[in-house]
């Protein structure tokens, strides 16, 4: 989904489900983690993770579209827009919102790279995530030197 049709979207929810104009910008951010999206209180402007619409799909995604609206008409009516507010609550209800976004596992997590070392003196196996300076770093059990075995990807 490009740009230009996730503004047609929004617009088309707003005036849909809230029978009001949306009249600012709607974008996706790519940097957002750990939300479906956000209201920015300063700009009045909507943003929208993409991976959201990627992994969970159209259906979810309006949720979250619907969710933010909520934020952006209580905010700009003066009303309560947060979400321990009885008004965003109630209107989230009605709209048909999505409370929470579901968890995108993160790209990072999935692939762990182990690093096999052992001592050179005493032989003692080491596995690290993180690789390691073997120059700078000895065995604890003998302070002897350590040397890389192998190296795996998972």
């Amino acid at each position: 989904m490009e740009q230009h049709e996730l503004q047609a979207l929004v617009e088309r929810i707003s005036l849909e489900y809230f029978s009001k104009a949306f009249k600012h910008e709607a974008r996706f951010n790519n940097r957002l983690r750990t939300t479906g999206g956000r209201y920015l209180l300063k700009s009045h402007h909507l943003e929208f993770n993409p991976k959201q619409l990627e992994v969970f799909g159209m259906e979810a995604f309006i949720k979250i579209i619907k969710h933010e609206l909520v934020h952006y008409h209580l905010h700009l009516e003066g009303r309560g827009y947060r979400h321990r507010d009885q008004e965003f609550k109630v209107l989230l209800q009605k709209v048909g919102g999505s409370r929470f976004c579901g968890m995108i596992p993160h790209a990072r997590n999935q692939t762990h790279v182990k690093h096999y070392y052992v001592c050179r003196e005493c032989g003692q196996h080491f596995i690290r995530r993180r690789k390691m300076d073997t120059r700078r770093y000895v065995c604890g059990v003998c302070k002897g030197k350590i040397k890389l075995l192998y190296s795996e990807e998972n």
